[in-house]
């Protein structure tokens, strides 16, 4: 994901054109004028120094689906430092309205990740585990974790091949990963399930995988969970330099809790909500049109495509700024959007992503040239 001329640079500028891109907009032209205005301020000051300390802060609190309470406190935190008045949904999700208009417009992300929960404490003490999301096992075998209990306890812990040592096991290259046969080893003392019960673990537990953030020299920033936290940081972003500006806009910023399951988007938006921006990650693969250094806006998902004239927008906004971007159908794919659509809300839904490979995504180097605006 590249900063100003690709992602962050589509970006910055939505809130200032809600009402261009759409057939009916009744925008009157002075009002277009400002918004214009304020977007070439936005693009100019969106130099190649980034924040990158609230992405980092962000990306180093554990948000599996359905354990995202952290997270979102720091969200609301950071946007009432910034000036602003969030709040939290029903479901624990927070939106935050850019100024004291209705919104008419709400730029979605997603807090939460993919992770485990205990299932099943073992009769050796090892630990059996469902997915929250969908964790590619072969990803994630041999990575580190953390556990979770309900009283307040940290454990830490490895997920691994059962009898995984190739000294012991002539299968274990070619054994095919899955639950049954993985399993969570904890990194205490404990050789029965009853000596792991008295640590206060058990079923229900949250599993957190580490995360591995780096930031290099080249620009690279390598990380798990960038899907969707990179997302999340273009929203910080948003809402630093919107109030560094003092300007306002009829925007909600929607930080969903549940999008890897399914729901997190469904609801909890204002109820003045006509158009729905998600960010989400780009999709990369080899019937893909994407790059790393490319925006990607999504024509269609596995639920259906995106709204015609609200794509149509974002394509000739990135034209016009010389935004390097590609357009793609995300073949295995569901958003907050289609959550959205699926869930009856009358919204007209974009979809644009970072693109993220396993698990890195590209900033621009700072010796890179900054973008200015005509």
């Amino acid at each position: 994901m590249t900063r100003n001329r690709s992602f962050l640079g589509v970006i910055i500028g939505l809130p200032y054109l809600h009402g261009l891109w759409h057939p009916q907009s009744k925008a009157s032209a002075n009002t277009q004028a400002q918004r214009f205005n304020v977007l070439y301020q936005i693009l100019y000051t969106l130099s190649f120094y980034p924040m990158y300390s609230t992405l980092r802060n962000l990306v180093a609190i554990d948000s599996p689906t359905g354990f995202t309470h952290q997270a979102c406190q720091y969200i609301f935190d950071l946007l009432k430092s910034y000036g602003w008045q969030p709040e939290f949904t029903n479901k624990g999700a927070v939106r935050c309205t850019l100024g004291n208009q209705a919104p008419t417009l709400s730029i979605a992300a997603h807090v939460d990740t993919l992770g485990a929960i205990v299932s099943k404490v073992k009769s050796d003490g090892t630990l059996g585990i469902s997915k929250l999301g969908s964790p590619l096992l072969t990803s994630y075998e041999t990575e580190y974790c953390r556990i979770y209990t309900l009283d307040g306890k940290i454990y830490t812990g490895t997920l691994l091949l059962n009898n995984p040592s190739a000294h012991a096991n002539r299968e274990a290259e070619t054994t095919k990963r899955d639950l049954s046969n993985m399993h969570i080893r904890i990194d205490e003392e404990t050789y029965t399930k009853e000596q792991t019960e008295d640590l206060g673990i058990q079923i229900g537990d949250i599993i957190a995988f580490d995360t591995r953030y780096q930031e290099l020299p080249s620009g690279y920033i390598k990380s798990r969970f960038m899907d969707n936290k990179a997302g999340c940081y273009v929203l910080f972003e948003i809402a630093r330099r919107l109030a560094q500006q003092n300007q306002t806009a009829p925007v909600e910023l929607f930080f969903s809790n549940y999008e890897e399951v399914g729901h997190g988007g469904t609801c909890g938006y204002a109820p003045t909500i006509q158009e729905l921006l998600t960010i989400d990650m780009g999709v990369l693969g080899n019937d893909n049109e994407g790059t790393e250094t490319h925006c990607s806006i999504c024509v269609k998902d596995g639920s259906g495509p995106y709204d015609y004239h609200f794509r149509r927008r974002l394509v000739h906004l990135a034209q016009q700024h010389q935004i390097p971007f590609k357009q793609d159908v995300y073949v295995y794919y569901s958003s907050d959007g289609s959550a959205a659509l699926n869930a009856g809300q009358p919204f007209r839904v974009a979809l644009i992503g970072d693109p993220v490979l396993l698990p890195r995504m590209v900033w621009n180097a700072p010796t890179k040239k900054a973008y200015k605006p005509p």
